[in-house]
């Protein structure tokens, strides 16, 4: 089985230089809990609405059995929050519930080995951060793909002061 991965090195020749501002972000995951978020949100509204009140659902009840709707909602729409954001200045990595934001400068490496769900990002400090806008639930082709993009990126911006407008 080949195995693909994406490092740090050199930027691809017969890649296209990436046009900034660019997002990632997973667009199945993304699509997939908004939607089951507002179908669970959509049924128990419906089923606030038609429970019968001589089974002791009285207006609390009801009120709660929305809001359990809502706390659901909520909680898929943040699994759905993640993306990554190239700018000029450097990275945005807006994971579920921390954003990141880096010079290009900070970024060492980009990694998504054989098996990695995700892009892990090297950093200067000696830290790796995960950048979960980069994941392999939309295809392996378009994470490595999305990962080469952003190799390109780090190798043509890093260790570059960012410039003042």
């Amino acid at each position: 089985m080949e195995q693909h991965a994406v490092s740090s090195t050199q930027p691809a020749p017969d890649r296209d230089l990436v046009a900034l501002p660019r997002t990632w972000y997973p667009s199945g995951s993304r699509l997939i809990t908004r939607v089951v978020g507002a179908g669970i949100l959509a049924g128990l509204t419906v089923l606030a609405v038609v429970l019968p009140e001589d089974g002791g659902w009285g207006l609390g009840s009801r009120a709660g059995v929305v809001a359990t709707g809502v706390l659901a909602f909520g909680f898929l729409l943040v699994l759905g929050r993640p993306k990554v954001v190239a700018h000029e200045r450097g990275l945005t990595v807006v994971n579920m519930l921390h954003t990141h934001e880096l010079a290009w400068a900070q970024i060492v490496n980009v990694r998504l080995r054989q098996g990695d769900p995700w892009v892990f990002l090297d950093l200067s400090d000696g830290e790796s951060l995960a950048a979960l806008g980069i994941q392999t639930s939309n295809g392996r082709g378009k994470a490595i793909a999305a990962a080469g993009e952003l190799r390109d990126l780090v190798t043509r911006f890093g260790g570059v002061e960012p410039t003042r407008d």
